[in-house]
């Protein structure tokens, strides 16, 4: 069975947002697979009008597929731990059973907020970030390098640290991070509110 990858980007009004990190994460995934050549990610997207669109790019050592959606904002506005230490999701892959399983897990929640030997990393499709004096911490080892988080990163909004599920009460805020809502906060001073 082929692996499959794929690339989640932000369209408005006919402009893929910051490609250039997807594009990155694509060359990195390809070479990964011993390809040494490739296309720009741009030459593939052509939205079909001016809108916000979720455009999906689905591809392999040997394919590549690009699909638009009109883009509705799924709320999460809480969030359980689950705690699994064996999970691996290093490259953005269309493999998710591992991710789908954890989710399930969810109860009542919106999300899970995964736990890995004792570290938080990410939620099942968002980076993640907390906020507390003054600045805004994200997981140094997050199950999947986002583009968003990677952006912020060279941009200095995020500060990198180990964030211990047990020094979770020590964060007041909690912020989202992914393509399409780019860094969404949802608590600034009620995180164990959001988290249970």
């Amino acid at each position: 069975m082929k692996k499959t990858f794929f690339e989640t980007i932000r369209v408005i009004n006919a402009e893929a947002q910051h490609l250039e990190y997807h594009q990155k994460r694509y060359e990195k995934v390809l070479k990964s697979l011993g390809i040494k050549e490739f296309k720009s990610l741009k030459e593939y997207i052509k939205p079909p009008s001016l809108a916000l669109y979720r455009c999906r790019v689905v591809y392999s050592a040997k394919s590549i597929d690009v699909e638009f959606h009109k883009y509705k904002k799924r709320e999460i506005k809480s969030l359980k731990l689950v705690y699994d230490d064996k999970i691996l999701y290093t490259y953005k892959s269309t493999s998710r059973e591992h991710l789908d399983k954890l989710f399930e897990q969810r109860c009542q929640s919106d999300d899970v907020l995964i736990v890995k030997d004792s570290l938080i990393t990410d939620t099942t499709i968002a980076n993640v970030a907390f906020f507390r004096d003054g600045l805004w911490y994200s997981p140094k080892e997050p199950l999947l390098c986002g583009t968003t988080r990677a952006r912020l990163i060279d941009e200095g909004k995020i500060v990198l640290k180990d964030i211990r599920v047990d020094e979770l009460a020590l964060y007041s805020g909690l912020a989202l991070m992914n393509a399409m809502i780019d860094f969404d906060i949802i608590a600034l001073e009620n995180i164990k509110d959001i988290i249970c």
